[in-house]
């Protein structure tokens, strides 16, 4: 089976992302479904998800960086009017990596990834 294409795997990590954010957060502190929303909503944007990026870029094996690096080589196609290309890059490129982790089963390092990023971005 061949490789999915690296918008592909950024538009897959979009989605598994979010469910490793939301999981997080229904785990957490019992909250209201808006204000768990809007938590998510923090994590999910493109600024945040850059500095994420930044975060774990050192972490990451050769192959990882490559699919990372890819990701935000991606020419966008769309993006907010407000998020400066450089974040929404990182952002495309973070997702990637998620993405490409999830296809290869390798959950068990997308969660290691996942809790160095959210950590320290945590609310209370």
């Amino acid at each position: 089976m061949a490789e999915p294409s690296i918008r592909a795997l950024a538009y897959l990590g979009d989605a598994v992302f979010e469910i490793l954010v939301r999981e997080k957060i229904t785990l957490g502190p019992d909250r209201t479904v808006k204000r768990m929303n809007e938590s998510a909503k923090k994590w999910v944007a493109a600024s945040a998800q850059a500095a994420m990026c930044a975060k774990i870029s050192p972490l990451l094996s050769g192959e990882e960086a490559d699919v990372l690096r890819r990701g935000r080589n991606v020419s966008a196609q769309s993006r907010p009017k407000k998020t400066p290309v450089t974040q929404y890059r990182e952002a495309t490129g973070l997702e990637a990596l998620f993405g490409w982790l999830h296809a290869r089963g390798e959950t068990a390092r997308a969660r290691f990834l996942f809790n160095i990023c959210v950590t320290e971005n945590e609310e209370s």
